[in-house]
């Protein structure tokens, strides 16, 4: 794990980072003569963080970084720019090359004669059902893009798909958002109907039909996340990196309540209560549930049942 981490730090190097981006951006209306101290202020408060008006700003008016003058013009005579390295460029060959990002626009255009830093055959993915939806497939594709299209766009879509008992529907919905299951491998459309808000998987879609605009204003938040689990959880055997690996694609916030103790609450859809269930009771007594009660009944219950099969012993 060390090692992985390892790279993607190098990948990620703070020289191509926030604070090198936002001083290039000042630096670039400074070598066209418009930069101004109002405008310093505004391009950190926009592209940096809230802190770092602390440290950017003061590094430059004091020329502790010799970039600008006093009367913001700069002795630089070209615009910044920050090219990719050979270890960007090979990573993101990587990624380009999985199926997934291909719904979205992404190729690999620049970097066809890069070789990839990593393929699918040098990993092995366990833990995951193998019925994947089928991203090669070309109706699959087009449904994808519509589906996006109308959430980019705010339209409405008809669609036409069926459930999973096999039940054949038609209906006209609002689509919200679109939601990735790691353990399923599978994309998830979330919609908005007559004030209730469910999901179809897009490889249950068969016909999918832009329509209107809805004029629907959306919350950042999807209504189906609204549900959550508060933890508690004793950093031994390494628990906080392996908790924070488990519920990764999950939304979160992570409190340190002492040297060893950790409060996590985690955001989920009830799609994948079950998968939640089985996981935080796969950390044993280093994770406890504090709220909401009827998760804590939903683990009392499982652990009953677990307890029923075990063979007397006597």
């Amino acid at each position: 794990m060390r090692r992985e981490w390892g790279v993607i730090a190098v990948i990620f190097n703070e020289i191509y980072g926030c604070y090198y981006n936002t001083v290039a951006k000042i630096l670039q209306q400074a070598v066209q003569g418009n930069l101004t101290e109002d405008m310093v202020d505004k391009i950190v408060r926009e592209n940096a963080f809230a802190e770092s008006v602390l440290t950017i700003i003061p590094a430059l008016r004091e020329q502790k970084w010799q970039l600008l003058n006093d009367d913001f013009t700069t002795p630089l005579k070209h615009t910044p720019s920050m090219p990719l390295t050979n270890l960007q460029k090979r990573w993101l060959k990587a990624i380009s090359l999985d199926p997934r990002i291909k719904l979205f626009g992404v190729t690999d255009k620049g970097l066809e004669n890069v070789d990839p830093l990593f393929t699918a055959d040098d990993y092995v993915v366990f833990d995951k059902y193998g019925d994947g939806d089928p991203y090669d497939d070309e109706h699959y594709i087009e449904t994808f893009h519509t589906v996006l299209r109308a959430i980019n766009e705010g339209r409405k879509i008809n669609v036409s798909y069926t459930t999973r008992r096999g039940v054949p529907m038609d209906k006209i919905l609002i689509p919200q958002g679109i939601e990735y299951s790691e353990k399923d491998d599978k994309f998830r459309l979330i919609v908005y109907s007559k004030r209730e808000c469910g999901v179809i998987n897009i490889a249950r879609i068969e016909k999918c039909m832009l329509l209107e605009k809805h004029g629907c204003k959306f919350k950042n938040q999807f209504v189906l996340h609204d549900n959550y689990v508060v933890l508690e959880l004793i950093d031994e055997r390494n628990a906080l990196e392996r908790v924070m690996m488990h519920f990764a694609h999950f939304e979160k916030q992570a409190e340190r309540m002492d040297s060893r103790k950790y409060r996590l609450k985690i955001k989920y859809s009830p799609m994948d209560i079950t998968e939640l269930v089985i996981r935080v009771l796969s950390f044993g007594p280093l994770v406890k549930v504090v709220e909401p009660d009827d998760f804590k009944n939903l683990i009392k219950e499982r652990l009953i049942r677990q307890k029923s099969c075990e063979l007397d012993r006597n």
